[in-house]
C-alpha cells in the first residue's frame, strides 16, 4: 500500500489518500515546525502522492490555514489537493457567537477560513466539535446550504456524540439533502472508545472514519518511558488534550507500549509505524491523521503504509488493548438465538 492507493471517504466520490497530513504543528511555535519546515513537509507529502490535507480555523490562531493555501498556491495543486478545514472551537473569548455549531458562526467561520485558506471552496468542511447546544437540524441545513451554494463540497462531524452523527445522516437520507460522508475521532490503539457506538454507527450511516491522534499525542512512538520523567519530551508532556484526566500516561497505556515494542520488534520497524499500521487494518477507517513537526517524522509516518501485520500479531496488539465488551457484545447475541451462532450483516 501506498500513498496513491485511494479511497472513497464514506458513500461519497471524494477520493483520499490513505494517511491525511494534518497540518495543527503548521505555524506553532511551541511544538510545531517553522514556515519553512512546513513547507518541506507539505511538498514532500504532496510528492509521495499524497492528497488529503486537514487543518482548522483555530490551529495556531489561523496561522495554518494561511499556510497551507500558501503552499497549495505556490503548488498550483487547488485541484488535485482535497482540502478539509474545521469551525467549532471559539475564536474570540467573551463572544458566543465566535464558537459553536450555530447559522450565524458556521457562515462567521468559514468566511474566514477561506479568506486565509486563499480559495473560495473547501472539499470537506468539518463540525469540530458539538457545542451541545445547536440542535443537529440546524446544522444540517446550514451545511447543506453551504454545499448547494458551492462554498463548501462536502461535509463531516468531529468529536460528537454516535447518536447525533447518527441522526444527522438518517434525517439527510429521508429528506434526500446533503449529508455527512465522514466522522473524524479519537482513535488509537490506546483509544478504542469509539467501537462500541462511533463505529458501527459510522457503517450504519455510510460514513468514513478518520481517526485522529492515532499514534495517542506520540505515546504510542515510544519515546516516553514508564516510571521516568517525561517532562519536556513532546506534547503529552505540557498543556493538550491529553492532560489532566485525559492523560496517557496509565498502567493500561504503559501495558499495551510493551507488547506494541514487542510487535515492533519482530517486524522490525519503529513502534509508530505499527501503530499506523494497527488503526489503518481497522474496519471502517478510511485514512488516518498522521502530523509532523520534522520531515524525519512524516518520511517515518509513510513508511508505516508498507507494513501488513499478521493475524498473530493483530491479536496480540487487540487483546492487550480491547475496551472490555459492552452489553451488545456477541455473547448477548448468542443469548439472544439460543446459543446459535448467528452473523449479522455486514460484519
Amino acid at each position: 500500500m501506498n500513498l496513491t492507493n485511494y479511497r472513497t471517504l464514506g458513500r461519497s466520490g471524494l477520493v483520499v489518500s490513505p494517511l491525511a497530513l494534518g497540518t495543527m504543528t503548521f505555524g506553532n511555535a511551541s511544538w510545531g515546525s517553522d514556515d519553512g519546515v512546513s513547507q518541506q513537509i507539505f511538498d514532500a507529502y504532496l510528492d509521495a502522492g499524497g492528497n488529503f490535507i486537514d487543518t482548522a480555523d483555530v490551529y495556531s490562531g489561523g496561522r495554518s490555514e494561511e499556510l497551507v493555501g500558501r503552499f497549495i498556491a505556490e503548488r498550483g495543486a487547488r485541484d488535485r489537493v482535497v482540502l478539509a478545514t474545521k469551525f467549532g472551537f471559539n475564536a474570540e473569548r467573551g463572544n458566543p457567537h465566535a464558537g459553536g455549531n450555530g447559522r450565524k458562526q458556521i457562515y462567521r467561520a468559514l468566511e474566514g477560513s477561506l479568506k486565509r485558506l486563499g480559495t473560495d471552496y473547501v472539499d470537506l468542511y468539518w463540525l469540530h466539535v458539538y457545542d451541545m447546544v445547536t440542535p443537529v437540524e440546524e446544522v444540517l441545513q446550514t451545511l447543506g446550504d453551504l454545499v448547494r451554494a458551492g462554498h463548501i463540497r462536502y461535509f463531516g462531524f468531529s468529536d460528537m456524540p454516535a447518536w447525533y452523527a447518527m441522526k444527522a445522516a438518517t434525517l439527510a437520507q429521508v429528506q434526500g439533502v446533503p449529508g455527512p460522508v465522514a466522522m473524524q475521532m479519537e482513535y488509537s490503539l490506546v483509544a478504542r472508545q469509539i467501537e462500541a457506538e462511533h463505529i458501527p454507527a459510522a457503517r450504519e450511516g455510510k460514513l468514513g472514519v478518520v481517526p485522529w491522534s492515532p499514534l495517542a499525542g506520540g505515546f504510542l512512538a515510544g519515546k516516553y518511558q514508564r516510571d521516568a520523567d517525561n517532562s519536556g519530551q513532546g506534547r503529552l508532556s505540557g498543556s493538550n488534550p491529553f492532560s489532566g484526566p485525559f492523560t496517557k500516561f496509565t498502567e493500561r497505556n504503559w501495558n499495551i507500549l510493551d507488547v506494541l515494542r514487542a510487535v515492533a520488534a519482530e517486524v522490525g520497524r519503529p513502534p509508530a509505524q505499527v501503530a499506523l499500521a494497527w488503526a489503518a487494518a481497522q474496519p471502517g477507517v478510511t485514512s488516518s491523521l498522521i502530523g509532523a513537526s520534522k520531515l524525519a517524522q512524516l518520511e517515518d509516518s509513510l513508511a508505516a503504509l508498507e507494513i501488513n501485520l499478521t493475524l498473530p500479531q493483530l491479536e496480540a496488539l487487540g487483546s492487550v488493548s480491547s475496551p472490555g465488551l459492552n452489553f451488545f457484545s456477541a455473547d448477548l447475541r448468542r443469548v439472544v438465538f439460543g446459543g446459535a451462532e448467528v452473523e449479522g450483516w455486514p460484519n
